[in-house]
C-alpha cells in the first residue's frame, strides 16, 4: 500500500490532468490561428524549421522589395507628375489680349479641366512657340567610321605575332606588347565606353528636347511653331550623318510636326494673292514647322556652300520665304453697314499679318561663293520693294532669322565679335556674333520702313513689328531706336527691353524703335526654355499687339533623373510580383490540424502544474491557489503526456508506476517555462515500461 494512493485522489488527478491537456490545446490552437499563412506542409507551426531552405529567403527578399516600393512609388509619382505637367507648375500660359478678362494661365487650366468653362475670347488668335537652338549633336565629323574600335588590341597582336615582319628582338617586342596593353587599358576601353556613353546621352537629349516641345504643344496648344536655326550642332558633317540628325530631329525632337511643304511658301511679288485666312486649316498649321537656316545648319558666309543649303532645304525647309495671313474682324468692324465696301477698306483696313523667314548667314562680308550671298540679298530687296506701304496701319511683320541684331558690348552676353577664315574660303567671314552695324540698319529701315529722317513716307516711324532671332543661347530682349531730333549724324542705338518699357521710351515721339526678342535655347544647358508669343487685333486702336513670355523645364539632369527613378520603381515593382507568384504558385503540402497531429503520435506534449498532497494543480484548475490568469504560474512539477492518451508522472512514491532514473528525477525539480509555444517538441514519445495509462478526453 505504500506505492498506492487513494481511489480519489486518482480520479482528482485526472480531472486536473483533462484541465491542463484541454488549456494546452488551446493555446496551441491560438498559435496555429496566428501564424497559419507562415506555415508550410512540414512546418505547420511558425517556430519550427521550414522544409524548403528557401521559404525565408522568399519572404524577406519579398520584404526588402515591398518597402522599397513603400518608398519608391510616392516619389517616382511625384516627380513623373512634375515632369509632364511642368507648365502647370511654372504657371507657362500664352498670354492674353484682354488685361482685364481672366489670367491667361487660370484660363489655360479651365480649357484642360472638362468640369470647367474657359472663355475663347481671351485667347490670342495667332500664338507662336518659339524654339531656339536644339543643336542635336552626333558622329563628330572628324570620326572615321572605318576606324576599329580597340586600335591598341589590334597593335598589341601585331605587335606579338610580328604580323607586320619586324625585326624587334624579343625584349623589345615584349616592351612593345607591354605598351599597347597598358594603352588598351587606359585609352581604347575608355574611349569605347565614353562613344557609347555620348550615343545614350544623345538619344536622351533628343527625347528631353522632343519632351518640351510635345508638352508645350499639348498644355499651351499653339496655331504655329518656329525652330529659330542651329537645328543640328555642326555644318561639317557629312551627308549620311546629316540626314541621320534629320530623322532624329522630325522623328524624336519634333515628333509629330512636318517640314513646310513648298507649296505653302511664297516669294514677295507686287501682286501677292496667296493669302491665308488666320484660323482656318488650324490642325496643318499647329504641326507645321517653320525651320530657319543657322551657322550649324548651312555654315557663315565664309563656309556656306549650295551642297549645304541644298540638304537644309530638302530636309528642313526652304531658307527664305514668307507668310501672310489675313484676319476679318467682325465685316471691317461694321464699317461696310455705313459706307461701301471700298470705303470700308480705306478707313479700316483688313488686319494682315505677314511672316518673313530670312537667312541671315551670308548677309555680311566676304562670302566665300558671292552667288549665293547675291540670291539672299534679292530675296530681301523683293521682300522690301513688295512691303505694304509704310503708312497702312493693320499691318504686322514678324522677322524670323538667326544671327541677332547689332548692338554694343554689355547689352547681351554675346557682344559684337567677328573672325574670318586666313587663306582658306576666300578669307571669308568664319564666325559672328552679330550681324554688322549695317545690315542690321538695312533690316529696321529697310523690312520695316524706319527712319531717323522726318521727310520719308510715315514720317520714318516704320511699321509695325517684331524680330525673334536665335544663336545667342543665353537669350537677350532688346529696344532698337533712333532719335529724329538728334544731329545729322544720328545712329541707331539699343537697350534691354526692360530700360525701354522703365523709361517708357517706345511712346517718346521723335523716336520710332522695334523690339528685337533673342529666344533663349532650348538646350538642356539653358535651362529647356521656350518662347510663347501671342499676336492679336485690338478693335480699338485698329492696331496689332503682342506679348511674349518664357517657360523652362529645367536642366537635362532632371529629365534623366525622373526617367531613371521610374525605371527602378517599374524594375523592383516585376522582381517583387514574381517574387510573390513564386510564393503563391510553388506546391505547398497542407499541414495536418494540430490535433490530429498530437493524438496520432506526431506531435509530444509537456504540460506542467504543481503537485500537491491534493493533487495536480494548474493556472487554469479550482484547485489552484494562486490568481487564475491565463498561461501564468509557477512550475515545480512536469508530467509528460503521450498523445495516444498516457500520462507518465515523475514517481515518488505514490503508485503510478515504476521510479523514473534519477537524472528525470534532477530536471522535474528545476523551474520550468511557461506553457508556451516551445512546449511542443518535434521528437516522438518513448513508452516507459509500466506506466498507467490515463482515459482519451
Amino acid at each position: 500500500m505504500h506505492g498506492l494512493r487513494p481511489e480519489p485522489f486518482q480520479n482528482t488527478l485526472l480531472f486536473e490532468y483533462r484541465n491542463f491537456k484541454r488549456a494546452a490545446l488551446d493555446l496551441l490552437d491560438e498559435f496555429q490561428t496566428k501564424y497559419s499563412s507562415l506555415l508550410s506542409a512540414s512546418n505547420p507551426l511558425p517556430f519550427c524549421k521550414p522544409s524548403h531552405s528557401n521559404a525565408g529567403f522568399y519572404m524577406y527578399f519579398a520584404s526588402v522589395l515591398r518597402n522599397a516600393l513603400f518608398a519608391l512609388v510616392p516619389v517616382s509619382f511625384l516627380l513623373t507628375t512634375y515632369l509632364y505637367y511642368y507648365p502647370f507648375f511654372h504657371l507657362c500660359a500664352f498670354p492674353a489680349p484682354d488685361p482685364h478678362g481672366p489670367l491667361a494661365y487660370k484660363n489655360t487650366v479651365r480649357k484642360h479641366n472638362p468640369f470647367a468653362k474657359h472663355d475663347p475670347e481671351a485667347i490670342a488668335p495667332f500664338r507662336l512657340l518659339a524654339l531656339g537652338d536644339p543643336q542635336l549633336e552626333g558622329i563628330p565629323p572628324y570620326h572615321d567610321p572605318d576606324a576599329p574600335y580597340f586600335p591598341n588590341l589590334n597593335k598589341f597582336w601585331r605587335d606579338a605575332l610580328l604580323l607586320e615582319g619586324t625585326r624587334h628582338n624579343p625584349l623589345q617586342r615584349l616592351r612593345h606588347s607591354l605598351h599597347d596593353l597598358v594603352d588598351f587599358y587606359l585609352e581604347d576601353i575608355p574611349d569605347f565606353l565614353e562613344f557609347y556613353r555620348k550615343r545614350l546621352d544623345h538619344i536622351g537629349n533628343d527625347y528631353y528636347l522632343g519632351h518640351i516641345y510635345k508638352t508645350l504643344d499639348w498644355w499651351a496648344e499653339p496655331t504655329h511653331v518656329t525652330v529659330l536655326g542651329d537645328l543640328v550642332g555642326s555644318q561639317w558633317i557629312e551627308d549620311p550623318e546629316f540626314e541621320s540628325r534629320g530623322w532624329r530631329y522630325w522623328n524624336r525632337v519634333m515628333r509629330g510636326g512636318e517640314r513646310i511643304p513648298d507649296e505653302m511658301t511664297a516669294q514677295p511679288s507686287e501682286h501677292f494673292q496667296d493669302y491665308r485666312i488666320l484660323g482656318e486649316d488650324a490642325e496643318v498649321w499647329r504641326k507645321t514647322v517653320l525651320n530657319v537656316a543657322g551657322n550649324h545648319d548651312i555654315g557663315y558666309a565664309g563656309d556656306l556652300s549650295r551642297e549645304r543649303m541644298e540638304r537644309f532645304d530638302r530636309v528642313f525647309g526652304k531658307p527664305n520665304y514668307e507668310l501672310r495671313f489675313r484676319m476679318p474682324i467682325n465685316n471691317n468692324r461694321d464699317a461696310v453697314d455705313e459706307a461701301g465696301a471700298e470705303d470700308a477698306e480705306e478707313t479700316h483696313p483688313v488686319p494682315e499679318l505677314r511672316i518673313v523667314v530670312l537667312n541671315s548667314m551670308n548677309l555680311d562680308t566676304p562670302a566665300n561663293i558671292v552667288e549665293l550671298q547675291e540670291e539672299t540679298y534679292a530675296y530681301l530687296n523683293e521682300v522690301i520693294t513688295h512691303s505694304e506701304d509704310v503708312s497702312r496701319p493693320a499691318h504686322f511683320t514678324l522677322l524670323l532669322t538667326h544671327i541677332p541684331m547689332y548692338k554694343k558690348e554689355g547689352i547681351c552676353v554675346d557682344g559684337p565679335f567677328f573672325d574670318f577664315f586666313q587663306g582658306d574660303f576666300g578669307g571669308g567671314v568664319k564666325e559672328q556674333n552679330h550681324l554688322s552695324a549695317p545690315a542690321s540698319s538695312g533690316f529696321l529701315e529697310g523690312i520695316f520702313g524706319m527712319s531717323g529722317n522726318v521727310d520719308v513716307p510715315g514720317y520714318g516711324l516704320g511699321r509695325g513689328g517684331l524680330i525673334l532671332t536665335g544663336h545667342d543661347h543665353e537669350g537677350c530682349d532688346t529696344y532698337h531706336y533712333i532719335n529724329q531730333t538728334a544731329p545729322p549724324e544720328r545712329e541707331w542705338e539699343a537697350v534691354t527691353w526692360k530700360d525701354a518699357t522703365d523709361s517708357k521710351l517706345y511712346d517718346e515721339p521723335m523716336m520710332p524703335g522695334l523690339r528685337e526678342i533673342t529666344v533663349r535655347s532650348m538646350m538642356g544647358s539653358f535651362a529647356g526654355n521656350a518662347g510663347l508669343l501671342s499676336l492679336w487685333f485690338d478693335e480699338e486702336s485698329w492696331d496689332w499687339k503682342y506679348e511674349f513670355v518664357n517657360c523652362g523645364l529645367g536642366t537635362q539632369h532632371i529629365w534623366w533623373l525622373v526617367h531613371i527613378l521610374d525605371l527602378v520603381t517599374i524594375g523592383v515593382g516585376i522582381v517583387y510580383a514574381v517574387v510573390t507568384l513564386v510564393q503563391m504558385y510553388r506546391p505547398v503540402e497542407r499541414p495536418a490540424p494540430l490535433m490530429t497531429q498530437i493524438n496520432t503520435g506526431r506531435r509530444r506534449l509537456t504540460i506542467s502544474g504543481t503537485m500537491t498532497p491534493n493533487g495536480l494543480t494548474s493556472p487554469f484548475s479550482p484547485l489552484s491557489a494562486g490568481p487564475r490568469e491565463r498561461y501564468a504560474g509557477r512550475l515545480q512539477r512536469s508530467a509528460t503526456i503521450d498523445t495516444s492518451g498516457q500520462m507518465f508522472a515523475p514517481q515518488n512514491g505514490f503508485g503510478l508506476g515504476p521510479k523514473r532514473p534519477s537524472l528525470r528525477r534532477k530536471r522535474s525539480k528545476s523551474a520550468l517555462p511557461l506553457v508556451t509555444e516551445g512546449m511542443v517538441t518535434e521528437s516522438p514519445t518513448v513508452m516507459s515500461p509500466g506506466t498507467e495509462p490515463f482515459p482519451s478526453l
